[in-house]
């Protein structure tokens, strides 16, 4: 059962109710739901329940499924609505205060300060991303997925998996940042792989295998309504599930019930005899877990890095060729800069990025030309797909011979990762009939671009916009040239 894949294993318990088949899937995703679980309702009992109320409806809705890809959205989603219904019949029954010391009582003694700011909020966080990045952050962080089997699910490349992957992280710490937890986006991953995923409750799994196994068959067989609402702990006695006997063959169906429902009290029985070793087994394969995505992680990088060599020597060249050109600036003030002395200047500051992006426009390629692009503006680029290449090099050809230099005019600090450059592009006034421009209509004075600081790197953000009358306020503007 390990080797087939989760589409099989719906499509063998669809068609032919295996139970084997539908344990299989439990246990692969039963420690993610109860996380989940456990994370919206804060209470362990409250959250078993809800775990087993997604997988008695994943059950029932088993052949719908066959065709997703990946199951981790669906269960999460189901999830986060028992969960709401949940908690607003328990605060009905008891009241928040009462929920939150009971939450409190059964967290870990030595809690891990980063993880509980992010914990409350995560649900939320992930409800906000779009599907493509919630799924892409599912795979990789919380079913441990490396880059390579990322892409073989999603059907693209590894590059555009880890793409995705990393713009959901981004979108998930800036999502934190607006509610006031700070966490760098590495330390966001750190977080998320260790705790996200808890192991759920000894036993759990085999009671949902046959409580859930038991609704779908019910489903299959008779028009009866079941509903198997199932308040499991270690110290409880499973409640069974109760079916309304239907004419004719309801008493073959009752006693069928009674026989599985005997079966799984004898299961829970013996599981709290074992609950001990089991949690123990449950510890050594966590750690191993992550030892073992450590050690494919390394893997990763390894072959990256292999797969990798000529373009790092390309890079390794083109930092020498960057160098080289600082050298030769390095008694040249700040301001003109003239079109055969353009080059990559990388990204450190705003300054160098724009003349990156300038460099690329005249004399690099498309890939080039939206590295220097905020996370924004590059997925703009991406949804408008080939065409934009296509008149990236249509353009090239057009308007570099018109090109004669670039001079940056002013710079005026908003923030600490944020400002705005004023500039002027250099050009042959004979690109305004490239343009269809009238030959009276002045080319622009001067233009103002907004750039945003992302790590460590300097990005293009926004449109330019041109001839912008609010420099007029000279606060906050370092001036360059007159």
């Amino acid at each position: 059962m390990n080797s087939l894949t989760n589409q099989q294993l719906l499509r063998d318990y669809s068609e032919r109710r295996s139970e084997t088949a539908f344990s299989e899937l439990v246990r692969r995703h039963v420690d993610f739901v109860y996380s989940a679980a456990l994370r919206m309702v804060c209470n362990p009992q409250l959250a078993e329940d809800v775990t087993q109320g997604v997988f008695v409806a994943f059950a029932q809705n088993a052949r719908q499924l066959t065709d997703h890809a990946v199951l981790s959205g669906w269960l999460h989603r189901t999830a986060q609505n028992l969960a709401a219904n949940a908690v607003r019949s328990d605060v009905r029954r008891r009241g928040r205060e009462q929920e939150a010391a009971t939450m409190n009582e059964l967290l870990s003694p030595e809690p891990d300060t980063a993880w509980e700011q992010i914990a409350p909020h995560l649900d939320a966080a992930l409800g906000e991303l779009g599907d493509a990045d919630r799924v892409a952050l599912f795979l990789r962080y919380f079913e441990r997925k490396s880059a390579r089997e990322m892409a073989q699910t999603l059907g693209v490349s590894e590059e555009a998996a880890q793409r995705r992957v990393s713009r959901a992280v981004e979108r998930l710490r800036e999502f934190f940042a607006k509610r006031g937890v700070t966490v760098g986006a590495s330390g966001l991953v750190v977080v998320i792989s260790t705790n996200a995923v808890q192991a759920a409750p000894v036993g759990l799994a085999v009671t949902i295998s046959a409580t859930a196994a038991l609704a779908g068959t019910a489903v299959a067989t008779t028009a009866t309504a079941i509903k198997a609402i199932a308040m499991t702990t270690l110290q409880k006695t499973l409640i069974t599930v109760g079916i309304t006997a239907a004419v004719g063959t309801g008493i073959y169906e009752y006693r069928q019930a009674s026989t599985l429902r005997t079966q799984v009290q004898s299961l829970q029985q013996q599981s709290v005899s074992l609950a001990e070793e089991i949690q123990k087994l449950n510890r050594d394969r966590d750690g191993a877990a992550m030892k073992l995505a450590a050690l494919r992680d390394g893997n990763e990088r390894l072959k990256n890095n292999i797969t990798e060599l000529p373009k790092l020597r390309g890079d390794v060249t083109q930092l020498r060729q960057q160098l080289a050109t600082q050298e030769r600036r390095a008694d040249r003030p700040l301001g003109y800069i003239a079109k055969d002395k353009i080059a990559f200047a990388g990204y450190a500051t705003p300054e160098a990025a724009l003349e990156t992006i300038t460099w690329a426009h005249l004399n690099g390629t498309y890939d080039q030309s939206i590295e220097a692009l905020s996370s924004e503006l590059l997925a703009q680029e991406e949804l408008k797909g080939t065409k934009r290449r296509e008149m990236f090099e249509t353009n090239k050809i057009k308007f570099a011979p018109f090109f004669k230099g670039v001079q940056i005019l002013a710079k005026k600090v908003l923030t600490d990762d944020r400002v705005e450059l004023k500039y002027k592009n250099d050009l042959d006034p004979a690109v305004k009939q490239l343009f269809d421009m009238p030959k009276s209509g002045p080319l622009p004075q001067f233009i103002v671009q907004a750039m945003v600081k992302v790590g460590n790197d300097w990005k293009v953000d926004g449109l330019p916009r041109l001839n912008e009358e609010s420099w007029e306020d000279e606060s906050q503007i370092e001036k360059f040239a007159p």
